[in-house]
This record gives structure tokens, C-alpha cells and sequence, in this order.
């Protein structure tokens, strides 16, 4: 019986129905319009799915469409990214965040930070700033400052190897400078249109100055979580953590944000972040904790 219908197989397919000639119905033809028009790739599958679910004699011609409309904007960006130089394509989002109090107390604090990140075929380039001030009664009681800069090779659509960069200073941390150099892998684990995890291992070099006069260096492990979940339209929560672990002092900081769009580019944020020296000088703490309401624009 298994002859027959080989032999029948290429003529059952020579006379299928082309999917360009197939008439897809007019309310399914909307709604793939509109999906297409808006552009997100999320909304397109969506309505793929359920239109070959509803009408299975159009659903060919629905994803036919479909794929073509991806492949395009493929070619189209693989394009852009080509003729592009270096210092186009960057996207990121600054926060700027602050208070002033006064009266029973003069208080006064800010909060920036600016991420940058571009997107090639093979390469991304991440760069992060960050400074935080605060003074009471015109003393200085906290002053954090870093800086990082990240280039990632794509071996895959998920594996990649990085490179990092980092200096940061935090005195009342107990290091006046701090340099941190870093080479490894890095894995996408989770990466949809609403959920993205990164994990990043590989070995360190760090350097610090100290601010009772001690100076080390020592080799490190490294290892990073960068975890992001789009709750709504207009919520989201992220999860971003680092280790530096030594011998002689091992850091380990973390940052949970919750952000909420507002208008436009413009979004509100909280977050919190803490900091742990495992061996800290003498007359400095062990961890550092900050909490931050924020402005994000995103561009």
C-alpha cells in the first residue's frame, strides 16, 4: 500500500493550491494588515496562529504572507546594519532621578544613569555610566561612581563571548578606585518578545585602590544575571546581578527595577540596589543599599 501513495505523492502536491491564489477571508485579511502595518513580529505570529486555527484553507496563504513580510524587514535591517558606522545604530535609555528636603534637615541627592547598546550582525557593544550624590547638612554621605563598557561576539543566536570593562569608585564602600577586566561566555537562556535572562561566566582581573592606602590586584571569577519580564504593555520588571568573586575580596551587587511607561519615550521608575564588600576596610560597612524613584527616557 506504501508504493501507491509514494507514486501518488508528487502528483497530490503538483495539484495543491498555490497559496498566493487561495482567498483569505476579509476579517482575517484586517487583522493581518493591521498586525503587518504596526510592525511588532509578536502581533504577526499571534494572528498567524489563530488564523490557520479559523480558516484552515487560507492558513497556508496567511503564513506565506506572513513569512514573506519577515524575510523582507530581515533584508531591510541586514541593510541598514551593513551601511551603518559605528556610531549609528545605538539605542538606550537615560534616568535621572533626585531630591531636596529642607527645613528640619538639608538634605539633597541624585541619580543618574545612561545605557547604551548597538546591535550588529555579528557584534553588540554595551556601555553603561552610572553616579549617585548625596549630602546631609552639606557633608557629602554618599558618592558612587561607574562606568562599563561590554563588547559581545554572536557565535549563535543565543551563545556569544564577551569582553568587559569596568572602573568604579565608592569611598564610602572603602575604594577610592576600582578597574575590573573580564573575558568569557555568555548565553541567552530565555529570549522571547516578553521575557529575556542572560547569564555570563568567565574569569577577571581587578585592581584596587583602597582608601586606608592598601593596594590590590588579584585574579577573579565573573558572573553575571541579566534578567528582564514585560509584565503588560506598560509594566516591566528586571533583575540585573553581578559577582566578582577573589581571594582577598569578593563584591557581589544586584538591582531590582519595576518600570512603568508614562507618555511617549517616557517612563517612571523604582528601583533597589545593593551592594556586598566581603572585606572592607576598617571603618566601612560590609553592604550598601540604595533606592531609587526615577525618569527613563528611552531613545
Amino acid at each position: 500500500m506504501r508504493r501507491p501513495l509514494l507514486l501518488l505523492a508528487p502528483l497530490l502536491l503538483a495539484n495543491a493550491p498555490d497559496p498566493g491564489s487561495v482567498m483569505i477571508p476579509e476579517n482575517i485579511r484586517a487583522m493581518l494588515d493591521a498586525a503587518l502595518e504596526s510592525g511588532n513580529e509578536s502581533d504577526v505570529s499571534i494572528i498567524v496562529k489563530y488564523a490557520r486555527a479559523a480558516d484552515p484553507l487560507s492558513g497556508d496563504a496567511v503564513l506565506a504572507i506572513a513569512t514573506q513580510w519577515k524575510d523582507d524587514r530581515a533584508a531591510q535591517r541586514t541593510a541598514v546594519i551593513r551601511q551603518a558606522s559605528f556610531l549609528d545604530l545605538w539605542s538606550g535609555k537615560a534616568t535621572i532621578g533626585g531630591y531636596l528636603t529642607t527645613g528640619n534637615s538639608d538634605t539633597a541627592g541624585g541619580s543618574a544613569v545612561i545605557d547604551l547598546t548597538r546591535e550588529g550582525l555579528r557584534w553588540r557593544h554595551k556601555f553603561h555610566a552610572q553616579a549617585d550624590y548625596q549630602s546631609n547638612a552639606d557633608v557629602t554621605v554618599r558618592e558612587h561612581y561607574l562606568a562599563s563598557y561590554e563588547p559581545n561576539f554572536k557565535v549563535d543566536d543565543r551563545a556569544y563571548i564577551y569582553g568587559a570593562a569596568q572602573y568604579e569608585s565608592d569611598r564610602f564602600l572603602g575604594y577610592d578606585n576600582r578597574y575590573s577586566t573580564s573575558v568569557g561566555a555568555g548565553y541567552s537562556v530565555l529570549k522571547t518578545a516578553r521575557t529575556k535572562l542572560d547569564l555570563e561566566l568567565g574569569p577577571a582581573y581587578r585592581y584596587t585602590e583602597f582608601t586606608d592606602a592598601v593596594v590590590q590586584s588579584s585574579v577573579a571569577a565573573r558572573g553575571t544575571v541579566d534578567f528582564r519580564w514585560r509584565l503588560t504593555k506598560a509594566l516591566s520588571i528586571s533583575q540585573i546581578a553581578s559577582a566578582y568573586l577573589q581571594r582577598d575580596n569578593s563584591t557581589v551587587s544586584g538591582t531590582t527595577a519595576l518600570t512603568a511607561k508614562l507618555i511617549g519615550p517616557l517612563s517612571a521608575s523604582l528601583s533597589y540596589n545593593v551592594q556586598y564588600e566581603s572585606t572592607p576596610p576598617i571603618g566601612s560597612v560590609s553592604t550598601d543599599t540604595t533606592s531609587r524613584a526615577a525618569l527613563v527616557y528611552s531613545f
